[in-house]
């Protein structure tokens, strides 16, 4: 039985009262500019945040703690996850409320980042389990916040938009109405989000990420993963098969940058807030532009195309550029990576990596 938002804390009225009495700039209205009457001033300093990450194993969890312990200490920065974890990282089920919240109170957590999800592709291939972690998981997440009073983080996705959303570029605000439960999931938590910070002060944040390329992780089943692939097999094999058509364009984003993003968003004092979700943006591709990128580095690079219905349909929906002109405007996002480097770094980093492994180098 999933457990509604604030059917577990009885006294959320309470409890948001508790959450705009803690914290960073945490009365009620110095939160954020929504009544364009509050001036911005940079908060007094405060102790280094206690950082929860769940999820903390995947693509985006392990590099985010590495940038975060630079910034705060290791001892501040904690990991959980559902997969078998080592010894540092504590072993946790998003969908198990009492241990997520013994974490959160015996660790003095102060800021949570829940990156635990399933991705577009492997969600559509199994949607009640998709629904109990990307949706009860959640639930779970936004009650241990308002509960706890932290600053939530909770990213969300170009799946978050779909056929009937402005493509070319999506703005931050415009009709969404995703279908994928990935995506539909997505935009349950930024409305969910943004409600209990309007209610109860919650200081919930969310970033929209663009496709992600990694070469720390393998691809996780996403509708954007060949634009990780194709960097290893150019290097293995020298031949991709792409399950995209050539001409298919979708917003994409170095890791560093969605990392770097992610932690300035989350270091930025409420008042330079105009809005709880925001899109982010570096550069916009399609698999042929990738290729022939690659192949000033390695010419003999032979790409050939069999799109897969799901992922096909899938891409079509979503957008093909992002408008992040409210996020360089209110916090001063600027990528540093465009085409050019992020093929330059990846091509760097994977021969690297499969030279260090004794891996040929093709």
């Amino acid at each position: 039985m999933q457990r509604a938002v604030g059917v577990r804390a009885a006294a959320a009225p309470a409890l948001g009262l508790l959450c705009r009495g803690r914290g960073v700039d945490a009365s009620p209205r110095r939160m954020s500019r929504w009544n364009g009457q509050e001036t911005c001033n940079q908060p007094p300093p405060q102790e280094n945040p206690r950082v929860l990450i769940t999820g903390g194993l995947g693509q985006l969890g392990v590099g985010l703690a590495q940038l975060l312990r630079k910034h705060y200490g290791t001892e501040n920065v904690i990991l959980s996850d559902i997969k078998k974890p080592p010894p540092h990282v504590y072993s946790s089920d998003v969908l198990d409320y009492k241990r997520l919240r013994e974490i959160i109170v015996n660790n003095q957590i102060t800021w949570l980042v829940h990156y635990s999800a399933l991705l577009s592709a492997v969600g559509e291939a199994n949607v009640a389990l998709a629904r109990k972690i990307n949706i009860t998981g959640l639930h779970n997440v936004l009650d241990l916040a308002l509960e706890n009073c932290l600053r939530l983080f909770v990213p969300s996705t170009i799946g978050a938009f779909g056929p009937s959303s402005p493509r070319d570029p999506a703005p931050d605000l415009c009709v969404q109405r995703p279908r994928t439960i990935y995506g539909v999931s997505k935009v349950h938590g930024e409305l969910m989000g943004e409600y209990l910070h309007h209610k109860y002060g919650l200081d919930f944040r969310c970033l929209r990420y663009p496709g992600v390329i990694s070469v720390n992780t393998p691809p996780g089943g996403g509708t954007t993963d060949y634009a990780v692939q194709i960097f290893h097999d150019a290097l293995s094999t020298g031949h991709h098969e792409c399950y995209l058509r050539p001409d298919t364009r979708l917003p994409m984003m170095h890791i560093s940058d969605c990392h770097r993003a992610t932690v300035e968003f989350m270091q930025t004092p409420e008042c330079q807030l105009s809005l709880r979700t925001y899109n982010i943006a570096a550069m916009s591709f399609t698999p042929e532009e990738v290729a022939e990128e690659i192949r000033k580095h390695l010419p003999h690079l032979k790409v050939t195309y069999n799109p897969d219905s799901v992922r096909q349909t899938i891409a079509d929906s979503w957008p093909v550029r992002f408008d992040d002109t409210n996020a360089r405007r209110d916090w001063g996002w600027a990528p540093a990576f465009g085409l050019e480097e992020l093929v330059s770094d990846m091509l760097s980093s994977i021969r690297g990596k499969r030279t260090k492994e004794g891996l040929p180098v093709s």
